[in-house]
């Protein structure tokens, strides 16, 4: 275990540019095990957190939907606090490929945990108001914006190129696991403690957080300038940076494919997902208490999902096939589970959320194979930018057509409009190459 860190602690990345173009040579790549003492310390972060952010999630949606009293206001307020983060994202990436990622992994914690702590001592001492929720959402949002991609970019550089999968699922399967505990918890506590309490444990959840993810060790990128690039303004270079990120990802055309659905996709989701909550408020069979084990359910078949790709070697030729078939299945289960009784809303749900967490590792590990080290930052920040542009327009339209239309059947056409878009992928064959990319006997520059 010892050397198999020092190896990972003691790696560079070195960039050298040459005609102002970054060329990125790796040394000493890590090869090994999974479990190495820094991947352990980002997955517990995870963790600490993540059971934090279920308890607020439930308080917030319940919360505000209590307050306002309109789904209609209540979409259009969590589209405002979403727009910032998907607005800063592409800026994001170029300076998250600049910044000591470690750092930026553990400030991001530390301002999530003050500002939802601040959040939650208002809440309990009686003063807290709309507006200051929603403005510590828009924070949050920016937060999220710099940690995700720097996260992503992070994970490939302390694990074994071979175990990114198992990677990508242990991290995720954090979440779903605390979702699982957490959500039936959360509920019940909401019906009984209140939003208060819940926002000053997500508040202290990522205070932990950040502190236990100061000890991770990143490997650092050295950068070697030539002459003429030390000269160039720093302005200059950031904007030479942002624009080769979207050249990147414009010529990478199954990359391409893959975010122009991925939008749609978002768009038709987020539409619907705005609804869960009103959808068990409004019914007197249902309600937050099983509001909590239905989310629950859904996140057990994520981890369930997210399990068995970390323990299944799924083939390099087989993954279309693979991506495809978990596509539809999950769209059809999201779509029909609103149009049926408790039991069997809670048996489509686990289905849905199993095969959704197949096509969320498959994707994530794609992107670490084939998107180089220097453009990470870049490429998963315009991601994000693009898949989540329409997401607040999304939401925005989804509590207003609830005002009008059942909101069942909404869900219902939002996820079957979903299914429909990603059937076109599995004929498109740049896309085929990029997800079925094979490391072992392929390069780069076989699939562009």
């Amino acid at each position: 275990m010892e050397a198999v860190e020092k190896n990972i602690n003691e790696e560079s990345v070195e960039i050298e540019f040459k005609n102002n173009e970054p060329q990125i040579t790796e040394k000493n790549k890590s090869t090994g095990r999974l479990w190495t003492m820094n991947f352990f310390l980002l997955w517990q972060g995870q963790m600490v957190s993540a059971i934090g952010d279920v308890f607020y999630e439930i308080a917030l949606g319940f919360w505000v939907l209590a307050v306002t009293g309109s789904t209609g206001l209540m979409g259009t307020l969590m589209a405002a606090s979403a727009l910032p983060r998907i607005l800063i994202s592409p800026f994001a990436g170029v300076i998250v490929d600049r910044c000591n990622r470690r750092n930026m992994i553990v400030l991001m914690d530390l301002v999530r945990g003050i500002v939802i702590t601040a959040v939650g001592i208002a809440a309990i001492l009686g003063f807290v108001q709309i507006w200051m929720v929603f403005s510590a959402g828009v924070i949050l949002g920016i937060c999220a914006a710099f940690f995700n991609p720097t996260v992503g970019s992070t994970v490939p550089d302390i694990v074994p190129s071979d175990k990114l999968i198992q990677a990508n699922s242990a991290l995720s399967m954090v979440g779903a696991g605390m979702n699982i505990l957490a959500n039936p918890l959360g509920g019940f506590m909401y019906q009984i403690l209140g939003a208060p309490i819940m926002f000053l444990t997500n508040g202290i959840s990522y205070l932990v957080s950040a502190f236990t993810e100061i000890f991770i060790k990143v490997p650092k990128i050295e950068r070697k300038v030539s002459a003429e690039g030390a000269m160039q303004s720093a302005r200059d270079s950031f904007k030479q940076d942002l624009k080769q990120g979207f050249k990147f990802v414009w010529n990478f055309k199954g990359l391409r494919y893959l975010i122009i659905v991925a939008a749609f996709l978002n768009f038709f989701s987020s539409m619907a997902i705005i609804l869960v909550v009103p959808l068990f408020q409004r019914a007197q069979a249902l309600g937050a208490g099983k509001y909590g084990v239905a989310i629950a359910l859904l996140t057990g078949g994520m981890f369930s999902g997210m399990a068995f790709t970390s323990m299944v070697k799924i083939p390099y030729e087989k993954r279309l096939c693979i991506f495809m078939i978990s596509g539809v299945i999950f769209s059809i289960g999201f779509a029909v589970f609103p149009m049926v009784n408790f039991k069997y809303m809670l048996v489509l749900l686990f289905i849905a959320g199993f095969f959704n967490a197949i096509v969320n590792t498959l994707i994530g590990a794609t992107l670490q194979l084939t998107v180089p080290q220097e453009m990470r930052g870049k490429v998963l920040s315009i991601m994000n930018t693009v898949c989540g542009g329409l997401v607040p327009i999304a939401m925005a339209i989804g509590g207003i057509l609830a005002e009008f239309i059942a909101i069942k059947y909404i869900i219902l056409t939002c996820f079957l409009l979903s299914g429909i878009v990603i059937v076109p992928l599995g004929f498109v064959k740049k896309f085929k190459h990029f997800i079925n990319f094979n490391p072992d006997c392929q390069t780069l520059e076989d699939i562009i």
